[in-house]
């Protein structure tokens, strides 16, 4: 097939497919809220939280520049898709990891990053059948679930379990399935052209999703998060894709981060006053490499960058120990210097008043908590 045809081909099945994002939710007894959104492709933490103060940081990623990025503290500087959550890092409420990590090394798939960052688990089971989410909500007594709904073939690994949880899902029009992009990254993504045109395609679809009224499915489910939480919900989970960069990475990362900066303001805006008391934690799978490639993206790493948000935790801040660029994972990838689970952890200990032996035994087993994360007020 031609390239040209390809893409028109792709590109009309994509905007011609139903928007779905499935999320779930979960009611307790507390009082502060726990939003996790996980973002499905590997989000690129070196381009999101760029160490600028690291002299080896530009000679690394000549092409991928962060001129236009946002001073932050002397060292760390924003990307300016982000630019609308400047207030609220400035006023606490806005913060992020560097360097973290689920267990998961080397193999560098989507499918299995996801897999373990949702399970919580890793060893030779692969993980427990639940999801961390599920698990930490069986530890507690007396939380009830909702009618269930469920839209297309995905869901949220996360929250599945014993424990009762509800699940919803928006409908939009002009934009790939989670389902078909899953499907499309996995047939793709060892061919470097056919995954190229297919990105390329990907990009058009987006692009032309953005132009119409009804292309805010992402901002439906925040809306809709935001109202369940406001009510007896205190967990939702959903998950944003379009996260892996192999191309023209300024291109679609701005597009991604800018569209997750409109979740987070639309869940504090639909949040109101609860706002204050809730936590949204943004997680991936793994980070990319240090160096760029070849087509202006990034490749499949393993250090990267959680990205957090809500009154409920103390924000203004980069967490982390650094391990700078000269000692790589693998000789391409950040090293990871902390388990990204640790700063869950922290926050659910926080947040719900979890004892540290429940979070190490039964939502995280084998994990360590220590030493404390920074990231509570």
């Amino acid at each position: 097939m031609r390239r040209r045809d390809f893409l028109q081909t792709i590109g009309c099945s994509i905007a011609a497919s139903p928007f779905v994002t499935p999320m779930a939710f979960a009611s307790g007894p507390w009082e502060n809220r726990l939003v996790v959104i996980i973002l499905r492709g590997a989000m690129d933490g070196l381009d999101t939280v760029a160490p600028i103060g690291d002299l080896e940081f530009a000679k690394l990623r000549p092409s991928l520049g962060t001129q236009n990025h946002l001073a932050l503290d002397g060292f760390y500087a924003l990307h300016p898709a982000l630019a609308s959550l400047t207030p609220l890092w400035q006023a606490g409420e806005f913060g992020a990891v560097q360097a973290v990590s689920t267990p998961y090394r080397d193999v560098r798939s989507h499918f299995d990053g996801q897999d373990i960052l949702e399970a919580g688990i890793v060893g030779p089971d692969g993980g427990a059948r639940d999801g961390w989410l599920n698990r930490m909500i069986q530890t507690v007594p007396g939380l009830s679930g909702e009618v269930a709904y469920a839209i297309g073939t995905e869901h949220m690994r996360i929250l599945d379990g014993d424990a009762d949880i509800s699940r919803w899902a928006p409908e939009a029009r002009l934009s790939i399935s989670a389902a078909a992009e899953q499907l499309l990254a996995r047939v793709q993504h060892n061919d470097p052209l056919f995954r190229d045109a297919s990105l390329e395609a990907l990009e058009i679809a987006e692009t032309v999703a953005a132009e119409q009224p009804s292309g805010a499915g992402y901002l439906r489910a925040a809306q809709f998060a935001a109202n369940r939480l406001r009510e007896e919900t205190r967990i939702a989970s959903f998950s944003v894709g379009g996260w892996d960069t192999h191309v023209r990475q300024e291109v679609a990362l701005s597009r991604s981060l800018g569209r997750l900066a409109e979740v987070i303001l639309t869940l504090k805006q639909g949040l109101g006053p609860d706002w204050q008391k809730t936590a949204v934690l943004c997680v991936t799978e793994f980070g990319r490499t240090v160096r760029e490639n070849g087509t202006q993206g990034t490749d499949h790493g393993t250090g990267g960058a959680m990205l957090y948000a809500g009154g409920a935790l103390r924000g203004r801040q980069v967490l982390g120990q650094w391990p700078g660029l000269t000692d790589l994972y693998a000789g391409r990838d950040l090293m990871p210097t902390r388990d990204i689970r640790a700063h869950i952890g922290w926050v659910m200990r926080g947040l719900f008043g979890l004892e540290t032996s429940v979070i190490e035994g039964a939502v995280f087993p084998g994990l360590d908590l220590d030493p404390a994360s920074g990231i509570l007020l």
